[in-house]
C-alpha cells in the first residue's frame, strides 16, 4: 500500500546518505510516520486521522498530514482512496459542527467535558479557530489540481463550501451576529475566553473573528491576521470550485466577495509602522488600533505568508515581517546552544517549535539557511529520529510530545523540496550532522 510514497523515499533517502546518513535516518522515519500511524480506512469510505498522541481527528492537522503526500496521488491509487477519504470525513465533521476544530470517530463523548455551550458526542473540542474553515478547502483546492479528480466533490462537499462561507460571513459581525462563545473551568486562560466566553471586543474592518489560534490558544484580539490571509486565498480556491464542480454562481459571488473584503481588512487595519523593521503585519489586531506584535510557530503564521500563497517569500512588507518573526523583538523567538527559532505560548517558555524551524526554512530563498535548519532538525531529536512539538535549544532531551505526526510529515515536505532542488554539484556534505 501506498507504493509510490515508498518508492519516493528510498530514491531521497538514496540522495540523503550522499550527503549524511543520519539526516537520512531521520528523514525514513519521519516521513511516512502518518500512513503507519495516524490513518484509518473506514468502512464507509472516509480516512480518519489523528494527531498522534491525542485520538481525535483535528480539520487542521489531518490537512497539513497529508499535504506532502499530495504531489503522488495522481500515480498512486490508494493515496486517492485515502485523501478523497480524508476530504469526505471533514465534510461530515464540518456539516455536524462548524465551529469545532476536533472531532471524534464515533459519537462516543470522547474528548474535552465541562465546557460551555457543551460540546456534541461527536466532538473532541468546540474551540472555534478561523483555520480550521480553511484547512479542508486548501486541501480539495490541491487534491483536484493535482489529480483532476471530480468524484470527490459530492454534495456534502458542497454543504461545507456552503456552511464555511456562511460561517466567515457571521464572523465579520462576532460581536453583533454570532452565536458562538467558549468557557473551560479550572483552566489556564489560553483555554478560554474572556467576557463570558466571547472575547475581547473588535470593531469591523472585513476580517473575520477567531476565537482561537492554530496552537489551540486563546487569541488576544480576534482578529487573527495570518488566518485571515489563508482565508483570502481558500476562498478563491473555493468560489472557482462552486462554479466549476456545482454551477454554484451564487456561492462563487459570495466567496469570492468575502476574499476581497478580507483583503482589505487585511491591508487597511492589519499592519503597524514597527521602529526597527518597518512596515510589518500585526499578528492580531481588534480593528480599534490595537495590535499583537508576535508570531506562533503553528500554522498559519505570520512565518508562513508565501507558504499560504498570501504573498510572495519577495514582497517587501512580508520581508520586513519576517525580520521581525526571526529576531529578538518577537516573544516567541528563542535562541540556545542548539538552535534558534520561533515557539508558541502554548509550550513552556523558550522552546523552539520544529514546525517553526522547517515553516522557516519552506519560506527561505537562501539555500545556506535551509541547509542550517535542516541540520538543526536532524540534531535535535534526542535521539529518536522523529520531529517533536518542542524542545528546548539548551537541552533537546527536554520536548514536548514525543509523537506528533503533523511536525514529522512537514519535515518530510521540506526534506522532498529541498533534495529536489539540489543539483548534483550542490551534493557535498558541509558537515555531520
Amino acid at each position: 500500500m501506498y507504493e509510490t510514497v515508498y518508492r519516493t523515499i528510498e530514491a531521497i533517502s538514496s540522495s540523503l546518505k550522499e550527503i549524511d546518513p543520519h539526516l537520512a535516518d531521520v528523514f525514513q522515519n519521519c516521513y511516512p510516520n502518518t500512513l503507519q500511524t495516524t490513518v484509518e480506512l473506514l468502512d464507509d469510505g472516509t480516512s480518519f486521522v489523528i494527531t498522534g498522541d491525542i485520538p481525535a481527528m483535528w480539520l487542521r492537522d489531518s490537512s497539513a498530514q497529508i499535504r506532502p503526500y499530495m504531489e503522488m496521488a495522481n500515480e498512486d491509487a490508494d493515496l486517492r482512496r485515502l485523501i478523497r477519504g480524508v476530504i469526505h470525513r471533514q465534510a461530515k465533521f464540518l456539516l455536524l459542527d462548524n465551529y469545532a476544530n476536533a472531532f471524534n470517530k464515533e459519537p462516543n463523548d470522547q474528548g474535552h467535558t465541562g465546557d460551555l455551550p457543551p460540546k456534541g458526542p461527536g466532538v473532541w473540542e468546540r474551540k472555534y479557530e478561523l483555520d480550521s474553515l480553511c484547512y479542508p478547502v486548501q486541501l480539495c483546492a490541491h487534491y483536484w489540481r493535482t489529480t483532476g479528480d471530480r468524484s470527490v466533490f459530492n454534495e456534502d462537499v458542497h454543504g461545507m463550501f456552503r456552511q464555511i462561507v456562511a460561517t466567515m460571513l457571521i464572523e465579520q459581525h462576532h460581536d453583533q451576529q454570532s452565536g458562538y462563545s467558549f468557557q473551560r473551568f479550572q483552566c489556564p486562560p489560553s483555554d478560554t475566553l474572556p467576557f463570558d466566553g466571547r472575547g475581547t471586543r473588535t470593531n469591523y474592518t472585513g476580517m473575520v473573528w477567531s476565537g482561537f489560534r492554530p496552537s489551540d490558544d486563546a487569541c488576544k484580539y480576534g482578529y487573527l491576521i495570518p488566518a485571515n490571509m489563508f482565508a483570502v486565498v481558500i476562498l478563491r480556491d473555493l468560489g472557482q470550485l462552486a462554479l466549476e464542480m456545482y454551477d454554484d454562481a451564487d456561492l462563487n459571488e459570495s466567496a469570492l466577495k468575502l476574499a476581497a473584503e478580507i483583503e482589505f481588512g487585511i491591508e487597511t487595519y492589519g499592519k503597524v509602522q514597527h521602529p526597527e523593521f518597518g512596515t510589518i503585519y500585526a499578528y492580531e489586531t481588534d480593528g480599534f488600533g490595537n495590535y499583537n506584535l508576535m508570531d506562533d510557530a503553528n500554522v498559519p503564521s505570520l512565518l508562513s505568508i508565501p507558504y499560504l500563497g498570501y504573498r510572495p517569500s519577495e514582497d517587501p512588507i512580508y520581508r520586513n515581517t519576517r525580520a521581525f518573526v526571526l529576531s529578538p523583538a518577537n516573544p516567541s523567538y528563542y535562541s540556545g546552544t542548539y538552535g534558534r527559532g520561533v515557539g508558541s505560548p502554548h509550550t513552556p517558555p523558550g522552546h523552539i517549535w520544529p514546525i517553526g524551524l522547517i515553516m522557516q526554512g519552506l519560506t527561505s530563498t537562501d539555500p545556506q539557511e535551509q541547509e542550517s535548519l535542516i541540520r538543526t532538525l536532524a540534531a535535535t531529536t534526542a535521539d529518536t529520529n522523529f520531529m517533536h512539538e518542542s524542545f528546548h535549544p539548551d537541552d533537546p532531551g527536554t520536548f514536548t510530545r514525543e509523537w506528533f505526526a503533523w511536525a514529522n510529515s512537514l519535515f518530510g515536505e521540506f526534506i522532498a523540496r529541498w533534495v529536489g532542488g539540489l543539483t548534483a554539484a550542490d551534493r557535498t556534505p558541509s558537515g555531520s550532522v
